[in-house]
């Protein structure tokens, strides 16, 4: 096993601040034949570094983590025998409980790789769920959770466990041998997940009618996403004045959060903080938070945060775009505003080089580059935020009698409304902004003229 080269002041969280969980192993195992030569590709070295930030995130004393060479995947240990040997002295003299493997196991090579370690194997997507287990604060998000890992644990039902081969008798000393407990168990984590999906059904319809309510208020959506620990929570905390958990933590947080923020030109959006992507984000955790993922579909405006101090940022950007595709988000999508964060982080020269960069894209795609952590380069933001929620959208002017309550009533349900006068000759002046539809009723129905 390859060693891994250790920078402990990449480390997301130490033993000592949270209490150690457990003494682990993380492995990164790659094939030789396929090893990574695109300069854009997430490198063996920096898979094993997330991997080992992953475990961190859940508190587990990281004491031996290296990169596993292989020439092909073995059908029943993924690693060939002599390896996974070496493996076992390694768990017996570190005392290690958990051996993570960064990459996706079958069930048959996770008890096959247990027996030889005498140790509890978790694959890439059982820590990222066990990740997601412990974020979750909210109910929906729990629900979430656990629906993901309910449909993980369906197909880990192979275990060598005793308790899973014996079988339960019949009615009396009537009947046939029953059903095994395998069966049972199978039965009533599928029970279970019938449960959690009706009561995820409300949660949609409980998030669609708040949708509607904030339509009635017609402040526009503007969601941030991006890969984990890209700087999403600190931005968001920076331009609302929020206190949302921010740490150099992969998934510090998950469950969303919304809140006002305040335009240029006195207008209202509402910025929602979503969940990290990462890369081989399961399926699963896809379908599980795609209620709470609606809320991007949704969003008038989609900020793209990404670490450009990464040294892996375009194979991230890839990743994010990968998820945002299944989710029907194409990377041409109009809505979408790349955030090149972190430029705290990058010294003078290539501070200049991705500015010079930024400024030979096109206008609709140019990037806004930003440190969420110092403040530069936000108010840049919030006015490329105000310019895309402009477009297709009209500003009008509108004069009232201060009486028609009425009237002004309907220009805060189906307009945004931006300033309110009174005027020299008694007049109220209302200026608003309204897409085209209700710019035309503004029109017609106001004798509105343009602001």
């Amino acid at each position: 096993m390859e060693p891994r080269r250790r920078d402990h002041s990449g480390d997301r969280l130490t033993p000592g601040e949270s209490g150690e969980t457990g003494r682990a192993i993380v492995l990164e195992p790659w094939i030789k034949k396929t090893r990574v030569t695109d300069t854009d590709a997430r490198t063996p070295e920096a898979r094993l570094d997330e991997a080992v930030g992953l475990a961190r995130a859940i508190d587990l004393n990281v004491v031996e983590a290296g990169l596993v060479t292989l020439s092909d995947i073995r059908p029943a240990t993924y690693l060939g025998k002599g390896k996974v040997d070496e493996i076992a002295g390694l768990t017996k003299s570190l005392d290690v409980s958990v051996v993570i493997m960064d990459c996706p196991v079958s069930p048959v090579q996770q008890r096959n790789l247990e027996k030889a370690w005498n140790a509890k194997v978790i694959d890439r997507t059982g820590l990222i769920l066990e990740i997601f287990g412990r974020r979750a604060r909210t109910k929906e998000g729990a629900l979430q959770v656990e629906l993901a890992h309910l449909n993980y644990q369906k197909t880990r039902l192979v275990r060598a466990w005793t308790h899973l081969e014996r079988q339960r008798g019949g009615f009396g000393f009537l009947g046939g041998p029953g059903e095994t407990q395998i069966e049972s168990d199978r039965r009533l984590i599928s029970e279970r997940i019938a449960k959690i999906e009706r009561e995820l059904e409300g949660v949609k319809r409980t998030r669609t009618l708040h949708r509607e309510s904030r339509k009635r208020v017609p402040y526009p959506i503007v969601a941030l996403v991006g890969y984990t620990n890209a700087g999403k929570s600190t931005l968001f905390n920076r331009l609302t004045s929020a206190t949302v958990l921010s740490a150099d933590m992969l998934f510090a947080t998950l469950d969303p959060t919304l809140r006002a923020i305040t335009l240029p030109q006195g207008g209202k959006a509402i910025l929602s903080d979503t969940v990290g992507f990462i890369s081989d984000l399961p399926t699963m955790l896809v379908a599980a938070f795609r209620a709470t993922l609606e809320e991007v579909i949704e969003a008038d405006v989609i900020l793209h945060v990404r670490d450009m101090s990464h040294e892996d940022a375009a194979a991230q950007s890839r990743d994010v775009e990968k998820v945002l595709g299944e989710l029907g988000i194409a990377p041409e999508d109009p809505r979408l505003i790349e955030i090149w964060n972190k430029a705290d982080r990058l010294d003078a020269n290539a501070r200049e080089r991705l500015a010079n960069l930024a400024e030979r894209q096109l206008a609709l795609r140019r990037p806004v580059i930003v440190s969420a952590l110092s403040g530069e380069g936000t108010d840049a933001l919030v006015d490329a935020v105000e310019a895309r929620l402009s477009e297709g959208r009209q500003m009008l002017s509108v004069s009232l009698d201060p009486s028609d309550g009425a009237g002004l009533s309907w220009l805060y349900r189906h307009s945004e409304v931006l300033s309110r006068d009174m005027r020299d000759d008694g007049r109220l002046a209302v200026t608003v902004r309204a897409d085209a539809k209700n710019a035309d009723i503004v029109r017609r129905k106001y004798a509105a003229s343009p602001a």
